[in-house]
This record gives structure tokens, C-alpha cells and sequence, in this order.
């Protein structure tokens, strides 16, 4: 099974390094020097890390025959994909691969459907559940313990406990304590 673990970003410095958008929960794993990613669009790859390092925060890689700022820069937006076990799991009991959770049912803690999850959006401060309803419409579920607070894998469903007004608008409760005029 392919996963997208990367997005490259824009060229660093001058010697073929690039920024990286990472979409793994396991970077030292998937993006380590030597392993062989393949790419979106195809004709760019497959690319061989030789190098990789942490600067200011963001992870930085450089592939094996990208020795220059220009043939760094002719990488941006290209994803990179990692080949992974479809048995595989995560080691942490609380992580789960988006192949995973994609075709979850979604139920309310009272046991009421809410949809099926669609796709697993990765955002930099938080990583939602874009969940399909029954009428076709979508609604986006952020993934965090709080709001779904069990992913039970042998039942093939997320249990989630929304705050009034995230599955249901006329449920949405005011927060402001200004006065309409």
C-alpha cells in the first residue's frame, strides 16, 4: 500500500536541500537517508534521501542527483510516497494511518450515525476527519481525544462526542457576551 508521508516545499540554501511538509507520524522512519520514496507526479522519482537534518523547526532533505538549488527548487510540490505493510500499525496504540480510518463509521456516543469518514485531512495544527453523511453532504470533525475520544478498529468505527454545533448548526451555542444592537 502507498502512503503520501511528505510534500516537498521550497529549495534551502544552495546545495540541493529542500523543505519538507511532513504527513507521517514516523518522519525518522519513512524519511531517513536511504530510503527510496516514490512521487506524485511519477516522473520526478523514485528519489533516494542521502541526506536529512532539522533547521529552525522544519526537516530538511536532499536526494540522491539533486545537487543544486535549481534541481531542488524543479521538486516543489512534489509528494512523496512511502510503500507500507498494509498490515503494518503504527507502534503507539493512539496513532493510526489514514488507510485505517478512511470508511470508518462515525456514531455519536448515544449510538446515532453521523456519516463515513472520507478522507483524513493533514492541517500544521491539527489533522481532521472529513466525514460523508448520509444526504451527501460533509462535515469536518477535528481529530483530537476530546472530540473522538474512541477509534475501535475491529468494529470499523470512530465514536466521536461533538461540542454543540459541530455536527448540527442549530446546536451552535454563542460565545461572544457582546450585546446585538
Amino acid at each position: 500500500m502507498q502512503l503520501v508521508v511528505a510534500r516537498i516545499g521550497r529549495a534551502h540554501g544552495i546545495k540541493g536541500e529542500v523543505t519538507v511538509e511532513v504527513r507521517t507520524d514516523e518522519p525518522e522512519l519513512r524519511l531517513a537517508p536511504g530510503a527510496v520514496l516514490a512521487t506524485e507526479p511519477s516522473s520526478v522519482g523514485p528519489l533516494t534521501i542521502t541526506t536529512g537534518r532539522v533547521h529552525s523547526g522544519r526537516l530538511l532533505l536532499r536526494f540522491e542527483g539533486v545537487a543544486d538549488r535549481t534541481a531542488a527548487e524543479a521538486l516543489r510540490n512534489t509528494l512523496l510516497i512511502a510503500e507500507v505493510d498494509p498490515e503494518e500499525v503504527p507502534e503507539d496504540p493512539e496513532e493510526f494511518y489514514d488507510h485505517q480510518l478512511i470508511d470508518l463509521d462515525v456514531v455519536t456516543r448515544d449510538g446515532t450515525a453521523v456519516g463515513r469518514i472520507a478522507e483524513v485531512s493533514h492541517l500544521p495544527y491539527q489533522d481532521l476527519l472529513i466525514v460523508r453523511r448520509p444526504d451527501g453532504s460533509e462535515v469536518m470533525i477535528p481529530f483530537v481525544a476530546e472530540i473522538v475520544p474512541e477509534i475501535d478498529l475491529d468494529e470499523q468505527r470512530a465514536v466521536v462526542d461533538p461540542p454543540p454545533g459541530l455536527l448540527d448548526d442549530s446546536q451552535a451555542e454563542i460565545a461572544s457576551g457582546r450585546e446585538d444592537s
